[in-house]
């Protein structure tokens, strides 16, 4: 018997009635933070808050499959063709270092082209622009932009409580527990601080061609509710050169990898979608739950090709950190879900912050040749 899925309506996401406050204080401390980076990261170039360290930036075709079956195919998956794209694989640390300072935590950003409709971004909103933020992690360490706020500073001086070993580490979650002492017992962030052992002690050290990226956070999807993610093709690992990554090898090891990797083989992923069948197991508006597979399985809607390609060079760099990615930069029929996915509506600010300070353009590239010729 098929599943039921959970229709869209506005109301099955909550967002806190001050949360035009809080969201003003998250947009402080990341302009701040991108302001000072230049001299806090020493390399005299503003950085991102998030994502900092780029391990390539690559070209990739995005194929959206015919016969997808129909609650799945909706909005932009509900029409069958290929689409020109960009992926950039980073690091999730909002700090430059060795990959082993860094640690296991990857990012993929997506940015799709030809992608027509009108976005929910404040820049650009008719760009023909589509972007996909995702990480090796299916959850995310915060529910509430109130404990968002302070989890991100003390994420921010992850190094300084590590340094100090085991006191560090148990002050790293009494820290966040307790909102650096701030909050009522009844208000402690339990589920947040578990999310934070969980994605410091199992998140997989992999090839980034041999891992699995999800968005954390629900969207809207079309008359629907779904969580995405993107998975290596299943004969990826059979021509991979680098299988196991040894990180203390090098102070770079993922953006060799990947160099070495895309001049030998072409790859591929899955595109893939799960849908909501039950907002109790599988909730909006707690992110550092997992929605279960043997609920809704994840299902193919798309393949994402990643051609023979050369990405080496210090150009790579400076032409992905060029490019801005935004959850929201999306149709409304995609429409990000839940007060966390609210808040990283405000990271275009950052962006702005970065890219200025940099002397980039503000504008969304037209095309993957623009970027990538």
């Amino acid at each position: 018997m098929s599943p039921e899925f959970v229709r869209y309506t506005p109301e099955i996401e909550t967002i806190d009635p001050n949360i035009d406050v809080l969201l003003e204080q998250i947009i402080n401390f990341w302009e701040k933070k991108g302001r000072e980076s230049p001299r806090t990261e020493g390399t005299g170039r503003a950085v991102r808050g998030a994502h900092a360290k780029s391990f390539g930036l690559v070209k990739a075709e995005v194929e959206i499959l015919a016969d997808v079956p129909e609650a799945y195919a909706q909005g932009f998956y509900a029409e069958p063709g290929r689409h020109g794209a960009l992926m950039r694989f980073s690091s999730t640390s909002g700090h430059l270092g060795t990959d082993a300072q860094l640690g296991p935590g990857l990012g993929l950003a997506v940015k799709i082209f030809d992608v027509a409709g009108e976005k929910l971004v404040e820049d650009e909103p008719t760009s023909n622009t589509f972007d996909l933020v995702l990480k090796n992690n299916p959850i995310f360490i915060s529910n509430t932009a109130k404990h968002y706020l302070f989890i991100e500073d003390i994420a921010n001086n992850i190094h300084a409580y590590l340094a100090r070993g085991r006191a560090g580490f148990h002050q790293l979650l009494a820290d966040v527990l307790t909102g650096r002492g701030a909050l009522k017992q009844p208000d402690w962030a339990w589920e947040e601080m578990f999310a934070l052992v969980r994605t410091a002690t199992q998140t997989s050290l992999r090839n980034p061609l041999l891992t699995t990226y999800w968005t954390m956070g629900a969207m809207r999807h079309g008359d629907y509710v779904a969580k995405i993610r993107i998975a290596p093709a299943a004969d990826n690992a059979a021509h991979a050169i680098h299988p196991d990554l040894d990180l203390a090898a090098a102070a770079d090891v993922f953006h060799p990898t990947l160099v070495d990797e895309l001049k030998a083989s072409a790859f591929a992923f899955d595109l893939q979608v799960q849908l909501c069948t039950d907002l109790t197991a599988m909730p909006v508006n707690v992110l550092t739950v997992e929605w279960p597979e043997k609920l809704s399985p994840f299902v193919t809607v798309g393949r994402v090709r990643l051609p023979l390609q050369d990405i080496s060079g210090p150009e790579n760099f400076e032409k992905g950190d060029a490019l801005a990615f935004n959850q929201w930069r999306v149709t409304a029929v995609h429409r990000p879900l839940g007060e966390i996915m609210n808040v990283r509506r405000i990271y275009s600010a950052s962006a702005k912050v970065r890219r200025t300070l940099n002397h980039q353009s503000l504008a969304e590239p037209s095309s993957v040749e623009s970027v990538l010729p």
